[in-house]
């Protein structure tokens, strides 16, 4: 799977592109038809604590999923983007199945 990962705002060290890399493509384990996926790190200027935006966005065929948190660091937020979207991935493949049923 490919992972196109974009900081907005700021630069992203390897590290962070590391951890999104290696999280994002734990999500093949629970579909295994994932095109690409898009992540997009934002940093809001805000006085809030919370200032840091993760997005992430699957394509997959006939569908389009994406999710977006907000927490106080990235690793925090990637982690809350890929266990939302596991959920995701579990409810569409067990749609797929029953349709096949």
């Amino acid at each position: 799977m490919k992972v196109i990962t974009q900081s907005v705002n700021f630069t992203a060290d390897k590290d962070l592109i590391v951890f999104v890399n290696k999280k994002v493509e734990s999500l093949e384990k629970f579909h295994d038809k994932i095109v690409d996926a898009e992540v997009y790190l934002k940093v809001q200027k805000t006085s809030e604590k919370e200032n840091k935006v993760s997005e992430l966005k699957l394509n997959i065929p006939g569908h389009d999923l994406m999710v977006k948190k907000e927490s106080k660091t990235f690793e925090e937020g990637i982690s809350l983007c890929v266990d939302s979207m596991k959920r995701q991935l579990t409810k569409i493949k067990e749609k797929e199945r029953e349709l096949q049923n």
